[in-house]
C-alpha cells in the first residue's frame, strides 16, 4: 500500500520529471566547471560533486584527461540506486559504457527505471560481490574487455575484492579506505563471504582496510597511489604503465592521507551519535583486524 501511494504521488506531482531537470543542470553546471583551465598537480585542487558522493566527479575526470585514458567503459560495485555514483557523470556526460552492480534488487529496478538505463550503455546487475565470484561476474558480463575504470565501494570488503580480481588490468583504480584506521598501520578487516558494517558491529566503523593497506596492494598489483579525495573516503590508484606517461606523481600514503570528514558512528539503536574520535578509537580497538 505504501508503495502504491508512494508511486501516486510520484506521477501526480510529476516527480520523475523535476527529478531529471535537476540532473540535467547539475550535468550542466558541472561540465562548465569542468572546462574552466586550472594549473595545479594535485589532485584535490580538482574535486568537483556532481553525482558522486563528494569530489570524486573532479578528480576523475581530471585523471582520464591527464593520462589520456582511451578505454572509454567502466566496472563499479555498491552504487546502491546510482543516485550518487563515481561513474555516473563518465556515463552521461563522457558517454563511457559500463558495468554496476548492487546487491538490492530494489536498487537495480530503480536503475532501470531511468531515462539514463535506455539511453546509454548500461548494464546493471544485482549481485553481492564476494572474492569467489567476482572474477566469474566480471567475465560473464565483461568479457576480456579492458577497462578504464575501476570503482569499488562496498563498506566492508572492498581490499579483498581488489586482491582477488585477476581477470582485467583497469587504467584507474577508486577504492574506499577508513580513514578511521589512521595512516600509520597496515590493516584490514578478516574477510567474511558475508560481511556486512552493520552486523559485524553496530557503530558501523568496523570496516575496509588503512590506506596503507590499499597503499601496498596497490604496489604488489603495479600501481601507484596518487592521492585520495578531502573528505578521506576513497584512494586514487593509476597503474604504473599508464602512469610513467603522464606528470601525475606516486604519492606516499603519509602524503595524501585524509582524516573522514563525515560521521558514522552509531549506538546499538541506529542512531547517529555525535562525533567522537576517542570512543571510535576505544571500539576499533577491541575488534580484529589482520596486519598486510
Amino acid at each position: 500500500m505504501i508503495n502504491f501511494i508512494k508511486q501516486k504521488i510520484i506521477k501526480i506531482f510529476n516527480l520523475d520529471k523535476i527529478t531529471d531537470n535537476q540532473n540535467e543542470i547539475k550535468k550542466l553546471l558541472g561540465e562548465a566547471t569542468l572546462k574552466e583551465e586550472k594549473e595545479a598537480n594535485n589532485i584535490n585542487d580538482y574535486e568537483l560533486k556532481i553525482f558522486s558522493q563528494f569530489g570524486e566527479d573532479g578528480i576523475i575526470d581530471y585523471l582520464i584527461k591527464s593520462l589520456k585514458i582511451e578505454e572509454k567503459n567502466f566496472i563499479e560495485f555498491g552504487v546502491e540506486n546510482y543516485e550518487e555514483a563515481n561513474t555516473r557523470f563518465l556515463l552521461e556526460s563522457r558517454n563511457w559504457s559500463g558495468l554496476i552492480f548492487d546487491s538490492s534488487k530494489e536498487h537495480i529496478n530503480f536503475i532501470k527505471g531511468k531515462n539514463y538505463y535506455w539511453r546509454q550503455n548500461l548494464i546493471a546487475k544485482c549481485e553481492f560481490i564476494t572474492s569467489e565470484n567476482i572474477n566469474s561476474l566480471i567475465q560473464e558480463h565483461n568479457g576480456d574487455r579492458e577497462v578504464g575504470l575501476l570503482s569499488i565501494d562496498v563498506d566492508g570488503n572492498d581490499y579483498w575484492i581488489w586482491k582477488a580480481i585477476n581477470g582485467i588490468i583497469p587504467k584507474i583504480v577508486v577504492i574506499e579506505y577508513n580513514a578511521r584506521l589512521g595512516k600509520k598501520k597496515s590493516i584490514v578487516t578478516p574477510y567474511k563471504k558475508d560481511f556486512n558494517r552493520i552486523k559485524e558491529h553496530h557503530s558501523s566503523i568496523y570496516f575496509g582496510a588503512s590506506l596503507i593497506a590499499i597503499y601496498k596492494l596497490a604496489k604488489e598489483k603495479n600501481y601507484s597511489l596518487v592521492g585520495t579525495n578531502i573528505n578521506g573516503s576513497n584512494a586514487f590508484c593509476v597503474h604504473n604503465d599508464v602512469l610513467k606517461n603522464s606528470n601525475i606523481k606516486s604519492l606516499s600514503p603519509e602524503q595524501c592521507f585524509h582524516k573522514n570528514s563525515f560521521n558514522e558512528l552509531r549506538d546499538e539503536k541506529g542512531n547517529i551519535l555525535d562525533r567522537d574520535e576517542k570512543k571510535e578509537k576505544e571500539i576499533l580497538s577491541k575488534m580484529d583486524f589482520v596486519e598486510t
